[in-house]
């Protein structure tokens, strides 16, 4: 019973757990802006089934086309398949198992707009994303394509269409990933480096393209993530709410881009996990209280 359950535990780390809940989370705010006077609690859950299915094949197959990668760096060495705990067989099997479940659920429970944005999704993030890894430091940016779409997909699984306010989500989503995956890059470039990933933060030694990025990408973000109100969709709470996030956010790239240590990316890496969620709860506060 332990090796049963240790092997379904494997099998759940597959999925990168905690990127995939980020994104049904993500999912749900795209759904409830979607939908603030016709939100259907059983249409949300059956779309989220699909998007986190979709997205957990993600992760599998990127583990197993990866394991080379995963082996050669401590933070990564310990997962289920450079460990040597679980074939890489079984994780392709299960990444195409859920992707074709997630697929036919998107596809029957959703629509299919919602069904082409989770194949694109999928194809970007595995075809596209992965293999840039090993050869572009514009990898980062290419990976926040995919990044961004599950709170559109949430928003077209409640509206059908692709609207502004769907855009918008995955355009603030877009900006925030580029700070908070350079943070990351930043803190585990030893890592990087030693598996010869031309990740930016391992080119540039210094860190100052790294650090203009940072600085960029959240400062592009404030004004962006304040045009819900500009557009009178949001009021107050969530202006005021996300303009101090975004200067905080800020203010955490600039002491970045000055002090370039991992404790500071580190710094800024937390800060950015709290900015996202806390602007998604301000916005639905804000768009739409009755859902709650």
């Amino acid at each position: 019973m332990m090796v049963q359950s240790a092997y379904w535990r494997d099998m759940m780390t597959l999925t990168k757990p905690r990127i995939c809940v980020l994104a049904l989370l993500m999912a749900v705010l795209g759904y409830a802006v979607g939908s603030p006077d016709g939100f259907s609690w059983l249409a949300l859950i059956k779309s989220i089934i699909g998007i986190g299915l979709v997205g957990g094949s993600c992760g599998a197959i990127n583990m197993y086309i990866e394991r080379d990668i995963d082996a050669l760096m401590n933070r990564t060495k310990n997962r289920p398949l450079p460990s040597g705990r679980m074939r890489p067989r079984d994780a392709l099997i299960m990444g195409g198992i859920t992707f074709v479940i997630g697929t036919a659920a998107l596809w029957f429970w959703s629509n299919p707009l919602t069904t082409y944005l989770g194949l694109a999704t999928w194809f970007l993030y595995l075809f596209v994303y992965t293999p840039s890894k090993r050869v572009s430091t514009l990898s980062t940016l290419i990976g926040a394509i995919p990044g961004a779409m599950p709170p559109l997909m949430g928003y077209t699984a409640a509206t059908n269409r692709l609207g502004e306010e769907g855009l918008l989500l995955f355009g603030i989503l877009f900006l925030w990933q580029i700070p908070h995956f350079l943070a990351i890059a930043w803190m585990y470039r030893e890592d990087y480096a030693q598996a010869s990933l031309p990740i930016l933060s391992v080119v540039d030694i210094e860190g100052s393209t790294t650090s203009r990025q940072i600085v960029g990408y959240t400062l592009a973000l404030l004004p962006l993530s304040l045009l819900p109100t500009l557009w009178g969709v949001t009021g107050a709470w969530y202006f005021f709410g996300t303009l101090a996030l975004g200067i905080l956010f800020l203010f955490y790239g600039g002491l970045l881009a000055i002090r370039r240590t991992r404790v500071q990316a580190r710094k800024l890496f937390f800060v950015s996990l709290v900015y996202l969620p806390a602007v998604g709860a301000l916005w639905i506060w804000d768009r739409v209280p009755r859902v709650f």
